[in-house]
């Protein structure tokens, strides 16, 4: 049976023109006759991985000589299988905001909760009898009471809610943290006043504590709520990954982009150097001083960083053949925001991580498939 173009289905037809677009010589740092074949020896010579820009909840980085596809696993990895803590169920004793229960469930599991996912364990799956599996090592437990009530002395003529009524707004920062069990030690905290003394001296790991579970940011508007309403429940959070459900993925974005390559290939006229200059996203393109005009026009590409390949400079005539616009194939640019889980510069090593269990995996699956083609040690 033959497809509407006239080729068998399952015949692949390869147009020329994508050929190109994958295996295209025509790139920054190519030269014919090189030898482009992975050889791991070049690869742990080549590979480098520089910070640029690294905040609290932020960092961008280069990492030069891997391949696409190995950038966009890790990328994807960081998205949707580096776990984190979420809130899983909510326990409603008592809501009365305008909220539904459901509504108000599915709005706390997305807040995002600051507790290090790695000394956490994966809480088991109900067995035949259904009973529950959670412990102090694999549920952390909150606990979300607010009452509102209308403040004493407030002027007459007040109309702002927030001054009328105690928790007219209710913030992510009312969800407190209960301990249970154990849990201080697994979670390397001090001791609760209210724990037993059990004997044992409870010391910090690498000489400091961390900071309790507690959401990451403060500010998360839940709900607002009215004299005489009133909220009260328990929040069992658990460990999972982003591709079960978006709340428990690290990241609020991960991206990467090629860096941008501009060359000029043909002197750019003095009086058009200004023109030139503005088809460029600012700092991207810088005016020297030329000897031979006594003037600011001699066109340089100070940082091509900054270019976001807009093309601007390709819609006017005199540029057409004065530049070649290119990108750097095996030069990526990262750019990943942390939820607060996760410090910013370990969300990476934890993919790398990720991948490698994944490596090891597959690895295992092909001796047993394949047990003769694996050499006996």
């Amino acid at each position: 049976m033959e497809s509407v173009t006239g080729y068998p289905r399952n015949h692949v037809q390869v147009l020329p023109e994508r050929i190109g677009a994958v295996a295209n010589s025509d790139f920054p740092g190519h030269y014919p006759g090189e030898d482009h074949t992975w050889n791991l020896e070049k690869f742990k010579q080549n590979m480098t991985l520089r910070v640029d820009r690294l905040t609290p909840s932020r960092i961008e980085f280069d990492l030069i000589g891997i391949d696409a596809s190995i950038a966009n696993a890790l990328r994807r990895i960081c998205i949707a299988e580096v776990p984190t803590v979420a809130i899983e169920n909510v326990y409603v004793y008592n809501n009365t905001s305008i909220i539904q229960d459901e509504v108000f469930a599915h709005r706390l599991g997305l807040v995002p909760i600051k507790v290090d996912p790695r000394r956490v364990k994966w809480k088991p799956v109900a067995g035949p009898d259904g009973g529950d599996t959670s412990n102090d090592e694999n549920t952390i437990v909150f606990g979300l009471t607010v009452d509102c009530t209308r403040r004493a002395n407030v002027r007459r003529d007040e109309t702002d809610p927030e001054k009328l009524y105690e928790n007219a707004s209710v913030f992510s920062s009312k969800i407190e943290w209960q301990h249970k069990g154990r849990q201080y030690k697994h979670l390397n905290l001090p001791k609760p006043a209210d724990v037993a003394d059990d004997g044992m001296s409870h010391e910090p790991e690498n000489g400091q504590f961390d900071e309790p579970p507690q959401p990451a940011n403060d500010d998360i508007l839940l709900t607002k709520l009215r004299p005489g309403q009133s909220l009260n429940m328990l929040l069992y959070c658990v460990k999972g990954i982003g591709r079960t459900h978006a709340k428990w993925s690290p990241v609020a974005t991960a991206s990467y982009r090629l860096l941008p390559h501009i060359e000029i290939i043909k002197d750019i006229p003095p009086h058009l150097a200004t023109k030139f200059q503005q088809c460029f996203p600012p700092g991207v393109v810088h005016l020297e001083y030329d000897e031979r005009t006594g003037e600011n026009t001699k066109v340089v590409v100070a940082n091509a960083r900054l270019d976001t390949v807009s093309r601007e400079v390709l819609r006017h005539e005199e540029f057409q053949d004065s530049v070649r616009l290119s990108r750097i194939r095996d030069h990526f640019i990262y750019s990943i925001e942390s939820t607060g889980a996760y410090k910013p510069e370990e969300l990476l090593p934890e993919a790398i991580k990720v991948m490698q269990t994944k490596i090891s995996d597959v690895e295992e699956s092909l001796k047993k498939a394949f047990p003769n083609h694996f050499p006996k040690n």
